[in-house]
């Protein structure tokens, strides 16, 4: 029996697939044909769908066709970057990458009848599009200097894969890969994987300042991954973080979520606070200012990565905590018994990470909303029917008024132990009466859930205009005040009565 063979059938019989082995990978020693299959049974992780076997990766069908293709036709090619390092770690890669000596016009005409896209045939990167999947096809490569610390100024094709790997930014990835010559890994960056540590390729500061954006890359794979950076790698970000205005804001914003989303954010916050502040000077004013009040116990910024550690995985969420306050250095006052004050603060920290979006220039569903949570942060709502009906109608979505109890509770478990687990049972039935509310259809939130409509308002008299929605906005008042039911009757009877005064 052949290998393929082989595994066709252990899939089917041992692990309950049927048809072409999964895509997979494996972890550890090369699989042989064992003895007894129990002892290759112990050796099985199965993750979504996916199956792990130490030291080898079994790569996607489409992956090693091209891989396949490119060694009959005699290049060499190999799987590169980030899809061998989440292989290494038992994650399934989101995209795979293929490095060969094969120059891009050489790809195209091996590949010929392929859907090949040209992303980026300057540098050496064709796309082919396998069964609806993109791989990058990208010929070894070297690069000369970086003017503008983010784009080479020339790139020169290479014949040797050790030159490619040579040029990439962390040791974790640049191990290539495939099925006949194994791992290479010139870098000790399986190790590296292995003690869970970012580490520039060779010196760090000529990386750092080759593309600058690497600085925000090293922070975004500690956050995402859990991994803490190399001491040399963690000195060369902090030296060379002024380099990051050289970089297109957009470019920033992007790796900045993708770091604030990760399971390490708040200790990368907290140790690279400096580099997040070259482009987010506000934060800055937020480090080690003391409350001086007695419902918290840490300063502003300690407050923030506190509250950022209950956080959910939603960026709107996470962003309006991480800015929520920032405002508070900037309106802090003491009364008579220097007790510290911030009035108005939400409104300053509004207004702040405002300026923070508009110059990232982030989208405009994030930047507004989040601005809408910040806003309303501290807003008073009392665990009543009426209260949380008012705050839903002022917000105007469900769905923020949802994100705005998430932001409350964040914050609330950041402040003193002593006041915590009061407001948090607060929190608790206000979300209550909002779920009654929100499924119960004679309980209103907005003027679209009245009983009547501006066709019924036109229908006694009123003209089409603004007075329309003026009245349909007392109506909704009434409402929420328990004043009048919402009902037929009752509301035309009222409307009638604006009528004739």
């Amino acid at each position: 029996m052949n290998r393929k063979s082989f595994f066709r059938t252990f899939f089917k019989k041992f692990v309950g697939f049927s048809g072409n082995a999964p895509d997979g990978i494996f972890k550890g020693k090369a699989l042989k044909f064992p003895k007894k299959i129990q002892n290759l049974r112990k050796q099985i992780l199965t993750i979504k769908g996916e199956i792990a076997i130490k030291n080898k990766i079994l790569l996607p069908e489409s992956v090693s066709w091209i891989i396949d293709t490119l060694l009959e036709k005699g290049y060499q090619a190999y799987a590169v970057g980030g899809c061998v390092r989440d292989c290494l770690m038992g994650n399934i890669p989101h995209d795979w990458d293929i490095c060969t000596n094969a120059l891009p016009d050489e790809v195209k005409k091996i590949f010929r009848g392929e859907k090949i896209v040209e992303t980026g045939i300057k540098h050496g990167t064709v796309t082919l599009i396998k069964e609806h999947m993109p791989f990058e096809i990208t010929t070894f490569r070297s690069e000369s200097t970086y003017s503008d610390n983010r784009h080479p100024d020339s790139v020169v094709f290479e014949k040797n894969v050790n030159a490619d790997l040579s040029r990439r930014d962390f040791t974790v990835n640049a191990i290539a890969y495939n099925p006949y010559d194994g791992f290479i890994d010139l870098y000790d960056g399986v190790n590296d994987i292995e003690n869970r540590t970012i580490k520039a390729v060779g010196n760090s500061d000529e990386r750092f300042k080759e593309d600058a954006l690497r600085i925000l890359r090293a922070l975004r794979f500690a956050s995402v991954l859990g991994f803490t950076i190399d001491e040399d790698t963690s000195s060369s970000v902090h030296n060379n973080k002024e380099l990051l205005h050289n970089i297109a804001v957009e470019r920033i914003w992007t790796e900045f979520c993708k770091l604030l989303m990760g399971k390490n954010a708040v200790n990368i916050l907290r140790d690279y606070v400096d580099v997040i502040s070259v482009f987010m000077p506000e934060i800055a004013l937020m480090v080690g200012f003391d409350q001086h009040n007695p419902h918290h116990c840490y300063d502003v910024w300690e407050h923030t990565l506190h509250a950022l550690s209950y956080a959910e995985s939603d960026i709107v969420v996470r962003l309006a905590v991480l800015f929520h306050d920032c405002g508070k250095p900037c309106t802090f006052t003491t009364d008579d018994n220097s007790i510290g004050h911030f009035y108005a603060h939400a409104q300053k920290s509004c207004e702040m990470a405002g300026q923070i979006f508009s110059r990232l220039k982030t989208d405009n569903y994030t930047k507004n909303t989040v601005l809408t949570l910040i806003k309303y942060h501290d807003r008073m709502i009392e665990p009543t029917e009426k209260s949380v009906k008012k705050a839903v109608r002022k917000l105007g979505n469900a769905e923020v008024f949802e994100k705005l109890l998430k932001v409350k509770s964040c914050d609330v478990q950041a402040q003193a132990e002593p006041f915590v687990q009061s407001r948090l049972q607060t929190l608790q039935q206000i979300l209550q009466i909002y779920r009654k509310s929100k499924n119960d259809d004679s309980l209103i939130f907005s003027v679209k859930n009245l009983a009547i409509n501006g066709k019924d308002i036109m229908a006694l008299g009123v003209k089409q205009g603004k007075e329309i929605g003026h009245i349909l906005n007392i109506l909704l008042e009434s409402v929420l005040d328990g004043k009048i039911e919402n009902n037929r009757d009752t509301l035309i009877k009222k409307v009638s009565e604006i009528i004739s005064n």
